[in-house]
């Protein structure tokens, strides 16, 4: 598989997909006025990147979301296969309270007991999943307006300034997005970051996935899934990973082979009754080689395939299972059980409680840096 690593350089013209008098719909059917606001006094917009597949992103700053992605089915017709808002207020956490095709931060997935150690020295955090801290508090960056820093047809590099103390992690964070979109017809999404204090990050992207174009109607259980993986971290029912390595072997989570998702979603598995489906931290066996797959999807109804890589050392598989009915989506779908699926690329969750595992640690002088890209294309 050819490795996309294609980030534009130099200076780029800040591009808002908005226009003066009746701006022209997306390829999605997105109104970009819809997403031109305010949130705690800073400015949202929309954002399109294409290629000369016709491929199109809409991505807007708050939240560094992706709002839509449309690439073509087998017979050509463009399909749009996340779920989203065809609006930004849709997204303010005052109207409804979602992870959306977010940019995670500073800590994607749980902490434990919303608390860690760094060099001896305690933090609390807030508790919004339980007992826990999930996706960086009830403010986290999906909840915060990215700054824009370059913007043109193919990419667009957000800036998020996270002072000290914001959702109560130590340490001054500043931290960058940039989306690129390939002429192969793939997003590259590269996180990086510093600090000046010592403190923890672990960024991803929340998109809920539905390769048919149709979540109203097509269920994710019917799509196939591949999951490059002979491991993954049991959790407790507060899914806190337990420090365990488990193996995959004779278990309803093993995706060594393509294996449509809905056959064992519903295991008599306690990891599986736990989650209520699936909503696990796969250990890849790429061992952080982001040009061999980590994950293959793939929508048998439409032919469409996603392709997912990364450098990270695992992936957070999230089947939608708290989906319930209750939010309206694009186009007036109803979002129900299971309407979409998560592959979130990321250290393993909790693991700042989790000595022997890889670190999430970030110290001044450091550079955080992790890489994932969803990579489609169409299976006759």
């Amino acid at each position: 598989m050819k490795r996309y690593l294609s980030i534009l350089a130099g200076a780029s013209v800040l591009v808002a997909c908005t226009t003066a008098n009746a701006p022209q719909l997306t390829k999605s059917g997105l109104d970009p006025q819809d997403f031109v606001n305010e949130y705690n006094g800073q400015p949202t917009a929309l954002y399109t990147l294409s290629n000369d597949n016709g491929m199109e992103v809409c991505i807007t700053n708050f939240g560094g979301r992706i709002v839509s992605v449309c690439v073509p089915d087998r017979n050509g017709e463009f399909k749009d296969v996340v779920l989203g808002f065809s609006k930004v207020s849709d997204y303010f956490p005052e109207n409804h309270s979602s992870d959306f095709g977010a940019a995670i931060g500073r800590f994607a997935n749980r902490i434990g007991g919303a608390k860690f150690s760094i060099d001896g020295v305690e933090y609390a955090l807030p508790k919004n999943d339980g007992e826990n801290c999930l996706h960086g508090g009830p403010r986290g960056w999906q909840y915060q307006v990215y700054k824009v820093v370059e913007a043109d047809r193919n990419h667009l590099k957000l800036e998020m300034d996270s002072p000290a103390g914001d959702n109560d992690f130590p340490g001054a964070v500043t931290a960058f997005v940039t989306y690129t979109l390939s002429k192969d017809n793939a997003i590259d999404i590269k996180y990086e970051a510093e600090t000046d204090a010592p403190t923890v990050v672990n960024m991803t992207n929340h998109s809920y996935f539905n390769l048919s174009g149709d979540p109203a109607n097509h269920c994710i259980e019917d799509d196939v899934l591949y999951i490059n993986s002979s491991s993954f971290t049991p959790t407790d029912a507060a899914l806190i990973p337990t420090g365990e390595i488990a193996s995959l072997d004779g278990t309803p989570l093993d995706f060594r082979q393509s294996t449509r998702i809905g056959d064992r979603i519903d295991a008599d598995f306690e990891a599986i009754t736990f989650a209520g489906g699936y909503d696990h931290n796969w250990i890849l066996d790429t061992e952080g080689d982001d040009t061999v797959a980590a994950a293959v999807l793939y929508c048998p109804e439409t032919g469409i395939t996603m392709a997912e890589y990364t450098n990270e050392p695992g992936v957070q598989v999230y089947s939608g299972n708290f989906l319930d009915g209750t939010l309206t989506g694009k186009n007036g779908a109803v979002y129900q059980k299971r309407a979409g699926i998560c592959l979130e690329s990321q250290h393993f969750p909790d693991n700042p409680n989790k000595e022997d595992w890889s670190s999430s640690v970030l110290r001044p002088g450091e550079k955080y840096y992790s890489h994932c890209i969803f990579a489609f294309s169409v299976k006759d």
